[in-house]
């Protein structure tokens, strides 16, 4: 089975849960190591992640700077290249592509992508050879709670689409989210997300109706959260809109 070590930054907060997790991976007795999402510019989570090397390379699941802001850091401290799908967020690395498949640290990590939370999103399927594979989700699939459709480049469609790759990977297999607690059956949990998301895509076409307003229509997306998202905290009211956004472009685009 592949080492895993969670590195988790002092970021704690409504989107973050209890801090972004860094990843640090290798195979049995391999001296050198992978980090996956360098977290925020931490001096102190950056010398932690330092010091489990030496770093081979360091991986990047999408752009937010919860996940990114340490990177050049990270790299200076390592001289690790760092690799993601966006080329503004690769320091001294190719852009990641997907189904590559990268090995280092003496384990296998195939790049799997999964847009919809944001556009460059992407999850590693992790395997030491003779071993299951893991599956690290970024903010995809969430430890708990549920995962924005983030503005200006998430997509519902994309989302749902993704959720169906990461399901036929991970079915039966750990899941570590870059928030929250690890998931013993990802497949479980995608499909529960698929539920949630299938749901609240139902209620929104039902306030449509009940407000008797379309898609299009100036406001909308405000009056649908105040409809559908009454009861959720102030300080997730913003990602919610975003979320409603996502789902309002997605009905609009449906086939008449």
């Amino acid at each position: 089975m592949t080492d895993v070590t969670v590195v988790r930054a002092d970021n704690p907060g409504p989107m973050t849960l209890d801090g972004t997790r860094s990843y640090v991976l290798r195979a049995p007795g391999a001296t050198g190591a992978v980090v996956v999402d360098p977290g925020p510019d931490d001096g102190r989570h950056l010398a932690a992640l330092a010091a489990a090397g030496p770093v081979e390379i360091v991986l990047i699941t999408h752009r937010h700077a919860d996940h990114t802001a340490g990177s050049r850091r990270l790299r200076e401290l390592t001289g690790a290249p760092v690799r993601a799908a966006d080329p503004a967020h690769c320091h001294g690395g190719e852009p990641l592509r997907d189904g590559e498949r990268i090995e280092a640290a003496g384990v296998q990590i195939d790049v799997l992508a999964t847009p919809g939370h944001t556009a460059d999103s992407v999850s590693f399927v992790v395997t030491t050879p003779g071993a299951a594979p893991t599956v690290l989700t970024g903010d995809t699939v969430l430890g708990r709670g549920t995962t924005v459709i983030a503005e200006p480049d998430g997509s519902l469609r994309d989302y749902l689409a993704s959720l169906d790759a990461l399901e036929r990977v991970g079915d039966g297999r750990l899941g570590l989210p870059a928030h929250g607690p690890a998931l013993d059956d990802l497949g479980d949990a995608v499909r529960a997300y698929r539920a949630h998301r299938l749901e609240r895509l139902a209620q929104v076409h039902r306030a449509l109706e009940a407000l008797g307003i379309g898609p299009d229509d100036a406001g909308t997306a405000d009056a649908v959260v105040a409809h559908v998202y009454a009861d959720v905290d102030p300080s997730v009211r913003r990602a919610a809109r975003q979320s409603v956004v996502a789902q309002l472009a997605y009905l609009r685009d449906e086939p008449a």
